[in-house]
């Protein structure tokens, strides 16, 4: 009898709310939120940042230098840190990237008019200043209210220099590094609690094999020491895409100093290397296709956790997608060597599916580092000269804010219709929901169809809501982007959700994030 109340109450919340004509639906998409149900916390860490020595990705995007007439504090952009502290971030990675593994890291420590000039023989072969290093980068993190995740240099230091760089930031005694530090001007050690060890030592990082990098790893994590209360979590270099191998070497052959593997993936529109496809400008078979590689994340993430469920069935072993996002080809009149590419609400909808699909993994998913923070690959943030423009990435990140440490929650749609182009089909929709620590219940909603909105209603079980507000980031066409002379082009607006406290209805816009709080009746 309960079954039946529930169904005839469900039909006839769905005509009272709504009053939809969508020309891609009939009727509205169902879909149910389990707050009766709860899961795993989502980490604040997968929403974190990646900082790597590419471009103009540190030095005029994060960096200005204490001269500049741009204006800065301690020489750190102020409009670029103003924007990134709304974004919470939790965690950002540096100094690489496949930079990392050529870093020594005593160039970039001392008075700065004293630090050598080194080639960056990896993203443009151009001159390396050194004035942004140690010191400035875990400034950074304390200025953001962030955490710092070290990648150390595998591929060409030796271990005693990766423990020496370790112990310089974390010692609390009176040894020479220590002592280095101070006179540097840092008298307290700084907090490092990630420490990932090389980068892609599949590639860039040396070219090593799984088998030879687990016996590396062994020997080089052996050396990682500090003190007890500041011991990082040690990170391996994994694998990419659906490959395996490298966690399933190293999670059988190593027993002891690794709390996390690296797995990296990009999403390229054509799924070819050589020719990826434009960051504008596209055809809507590079919509489709874009949005469809992205996805693939999910199975390959899903892979490698069953190697970690075999091996590690305890779950101390996490996974760290430390390099994720969309690459486009070069951007015409910029150097190709330093990745700099324009964002539309593609790259929104593209970063709205992975914090979904994160969100789904999060018991192995320990962390997810966006390439990149500043000016490089998928960037929130790009500048020229003195203006900045926030990303529809950037604003996708500062939507989902609340999902940060919150409860997940299980959700599902009674039926899911595809939005299909040639032989490429995505869902319609995605979803995810959660439950804050104060007790609200958030909802993300995104529509991957470029042409029509999408009505969804959804019944709320163990949860009555007292009210809802959402905001949706949508655009015009399927490469609307935000540029430094019309920077407010495509941001989050007020849209309108209806809802009588067991049931919630919205109409999706062509191509949205949208993300809907709701607060819960006393």
């Amino acid at each position: 009898m309960k079954t039946k109340i529930r169904t005839t109450l469900i039909a006839g919340s769905i005509a009272l709310l709504t009053g939809f004509t969508n020309p891609a639906l009939a009727d509205p998409l169902e879909l149910s939120v389990h707050a009766d149900q709860p899961g795993d916390t989502i980490s604040r860490y997968l929403y974190g940042q990646f900082a790597e020595h590419l471009g103009r990705g540190i030095y005029e995007g994060i960096w200005v230098g204490e001269d500049s007439e741009i204006p800065h504090t301690d020489g750190y952009r102020t409009d670029v840190i103003s924007a990134l502290k709304k974004l919470e971030i939790p965690v950002i990675r540096w100094p690489g990237g496949c930079f990392a593994d050529e870093y020594n890291w005593r160039d970039g420590i001392g008075p700065r008019d004293q630090r050598p000039v080194r080639i960056n023989t990896h993203w443009g072969w151009v001159e390396e200043e050194n004035s942004f290093g140690t010191h400035e980068f875990m400034n950074l993190v304390e200025l953001l209210g962030s955490e710092a995740y070290i990648a150390g240099n595998v591929g060409s230091a030796t271990p005693r220099e990766m423990a020496q760089w370790l112990e310089y930031m974390t010692a609390d005694n009176n040894t020479e590094l220590a002592g280095l530090r101070r006179a540097n001007g840092r008298e307290k050690p700084w907090k490092v609690p990630f420490f990932g060890v090389g980068n892609e030592t599949w590639g860039c990082g040396g070219h090593r094999t799984p088998a030879y990098y687990t016996d590396l790893y062994k020997r080089y994590a052996t050396f990682l020491k500090a003190p007890q209360d500041n011991r990082p979590k040690r990170v391996a270099s994994g694998g990419s895409n659906e490959n395996t191998d490298w966690t399933e070497a190293l999670a059988s052959g190593v027993h002891r100093d690794m709390d996390g593997i690296s797995h990296h993936y990009y999403t390229l529109p054509t799924g070819n290397w050589p020719k990826k496809g434009n960051s504008t400008g596209f055809p809507a078979e590079e919509w489709i296709s874009t949005l469809h590689n992205s996805m693939k994340v999910d199975s390959h993430l899903a892979v490698n956790e069953a190697v970690l469920d075999k091996h590690d069935p305890e779950g101390q072993i996490g996974i760290y997608l430390d390099d994720w996002g969309t690459w486009y080809d070069p951007e015409d009149g910029h150097e190709p060597g330093f990745l700099y590419q324009q964002s539309s609400i593609r790259d929104a909808v593209v970063a709205a599916l992975n914090f979904n699909i994160f969100h789904r993994h999060t018991k192995r998913l320990h962390m997810a580092n966006i390439a990149q923070t500043v000016n490089v690959l998928q960037a929130v943030i790009l500048t020229e000269g003195d203006r900045i423009v926030l990303t529809p990435t950037y604003h996708a990140f500062e939507m989902y804010r609340p999902f940060m440490d919150a409860t997940f929650i299980p959700v599902k749609f009674t039926a899911m219709p595809d939005y299909t182009l040639g032989e490429i089909s995505v869902p319609m929709v995605s979803a995810s929901a959660a439950k804050t620590a104060e007790g609200s219940l958030v909802l993300a909603l995104v529509n991957l169809n470029p042409a029509d909105s999408v009505d969804v209603v959804t019944a709320l079980q163990g949860f009555s809501a007292a009210n809802a507000r959402g905001r949706t980031l949508t655009a015009e066409a399927m490469d609307s982007h935000n540029t430094f002379d019309d920077p407010g082009k495509v941001i989050p607006r007020s849209i309108e959700v209806k809802t009588d406290g067991a049931m919630l209805s919205v109409s999706l816009p062509a191509k949205s994030v949208t993300v809907i709080e709701l607060e819960e009746e006393d």
